[in-house]
């Protein structure tokens, strides 16, 4: 109702003549506002009205949207489908052209149409779903590992393999820079290289949260005590990619955002030079040290 009364008082305004500059300046910010969605067009994230996911990032991503897309055809066409039928059944079969009702109260055709259609139908859906699960589940086929931690109200990214580890908080609204989206940029993001299959460890420190990057079509819970597994698949080309903790986790729950940052392989190895200066983290024991501790026991 708010959006359909200023849309009555701009009509109003218009067709008045009166406060023309106002309407002028609404028509301005909507031509910034297209502009600067041009401009953001190498970040996947949510845009003002938008009415479908979010473009799909990696085979994954893809797979999971054709599902969506073949479930929208389906539900739209039996939706369609059913309220043809109550027009027909209202229209066919009203009082005044049956005032003497009939009395079948069993038909074995329609009783096997109705039971046989619906089994076909979601046959027909399982077959792409349980393709799409076991895709999902190809944790094994990765290239590298990053181990994500959800706490009240932060995330932390740790690469194993590098010995590195870092925590990534939301940026305020007062220091973001130009371009950068609110509530969604973070001061240090998932940095990965394009082109790259990761596997995601997660888990959590203390209440549930949800790693969820809508465009890279990963959502999973992190639980504290438990580490569950996941995979993306970042496609080739330098982009950002944007979630949110989608689990009500406490009073910060919406200042938890994720930015997965891709970069060319060349970037990505100049990055990582300096996160393990930055980031050094004591994950990885020196092979001298697992033999001294061997030895004092």
């Amino acid at each position: 109702m708010p959006i359909l009364a200023k849309f009555n008082a701009l009509l109003a305004q218009f067709l008045s003549g009166r406060k023309a500059a106002k309407l002028a300046g609404v028509l301005c910010g909507g031509v910034a506002l297209a502009l600067s969605a041009t401009g953001a067009a190498m970040a996947a994230a949510p845009v003002p009205w938008q009415m479908d996911l979010q473009p799909p990032a990696g085979s994954l991503a893809e797979m999971a949207t054709d599902l969506h897309n073949l479930l929208l055809v389906v539900i739209t066409l039996i939706s369609l489908f059913v309220l043809a039928l109550l027009i027909y059944v209202g229209v066919r079969f009203r009082a005044s052209r049956n005032p003497n009702p009939s009395k079948t109260s069993h038909h074995t055709v329609i009783e096997i149409l109705w039971t046989v259609i619906p089994v076909l139908i979601l046959v027909g859906i399982a077959v792409p779903s349980f393709r799409l699960l076991y895709y999902m589940d190809r944790t094994n086929e990765t290239d590298m590992v990053i181990k994500v931690t959800g706490n009240q109200w932060y995330w932390n990214y740790s690469y194993p393999d590098e010995g590195i580890a870092f925590d990534s908080y939301m940026v305020d609204a007062a220091d973001l820079k130009p371009g950068q989206p609110r509530l969604l940029t973070v001061d240090n993001p998932m940095v990965v290289p394009e082109g790259t299959r990761i596997k995601l460890l997660i888990t959590g420190n203390d209440v549930m949260h949800s790693f969820f990057v809508p465009s890279l079509a990963v959502q999973i819970y992190a639980f504290i005590g438990r580490t569950n597994e996941a995979w993306i698949d970042v496609p080739v080309g330098g982009q950002t990619y944007y979630g949110q903790c989608n689990q009500i986790c406490g009073v910060n729950h919406a200042y938890m955002p994720i930015e997965v940052k891709a970069l060319p392989k060349a970037e990505y190895a100049a990055w990582l030079a300096n996160a393990k200066k930055e980031f050094a983290s004591n994950e990885v024991v020196p092979a001298q040290t697992e033999v001294t501790l061997a030895s004092a026991k």
